[in-house]
């Protein structure tokens, strides 16, 4: 397609397979400070779908069966990778203290798993 016809495409919002809430949430809004942009359940007991933000990074959580498989990825570019990484091992989490590593392709990056099996990497482009 040309520049003309193309459309306009806003940032990805990964989909996560969640299992466990209380560990998901402890991970991510406890630990890694995102914050809940919505919750949902199509009756009280059913599984929930979870919209979470992170400064502009939107990432979904669902714990239905057939949304998403465990074991998924994604990239999230911040400022400063090693200042991410003290302030994360500050805290303590019981289940992670990332540490950062020099990428031979020009970034620092942090990988951490989550509860449920699924890769978060933090990076920052190394400066020339």
């Amino acid at each position: 397609m040309d520049d003309h016809t193309s459309p306009a495409a806003g940032p990805a919002v990964p989909t996560f397979r969640s299992f466990n809430e209380e560990a998901t949430r402890a991970f991510y809004m406890d630990f890694l400070g995102f914050e809940v942009l919505f919750e949902h359940r199509f009756e009280p007991d059913f599984p929930l779908y979870m919209g979470i933000r992170l400064g502009d990074c939107e990432i979904h959580l669902s714990e239905h069966y057939g949304d998403v498989m465990p074991g998924g990825g994604a990239r999230i570019p911040v400022p400063d990778v090693h200042a991410l990484a003290e302030a994360l091992n500050v805290k303590k989490y019981k289940f992670s203290r990332p540490g950062v590593t020099d990428q031979p392709w020009g970034e620092y990056s942090m990988d951490i798993k989550d509860p449920n099996g699924n890769r978060v990497t933090f990076f920052t482009p190394k400066t020339a």
